[in-house]
């Protein structure tokens, strides 16, 4: 299991670095790997893949940023 992020590669360095020292704060041992796959002009991929899973649902899907507006309503 993983976790996928998509964006600019300093983006995307910039996020794992800060997960890193995140964790480096409550542990002496951090170990991370990560696996990076570039295609020329293909973007915006994980939302193509999150819109062929509500199609195949027929719903929308509840997003972090969805169940905080519910809680805060």
């Amino acid at each position: 299991m993983g976790t996928i992020i998509e964006g600019e590669i300093d983006q995307v360095l910039a996020v794992l670095k800060a997960c890193l020292e995140a964790m480096a704060a409550d542990c002496d041992r951090v170990t991370c790997t990560a696996k990076l796959d570039y295609r020329a002009g293909y973007s915006g991929r994980l939302q193509t893949k999150v819109d062929a899973v509500e199609q195949k649902l027929g719903r929308k899907l509840k997003t972090l940023g969805s169940a905080s507006s519910e809680q805060d309503s």
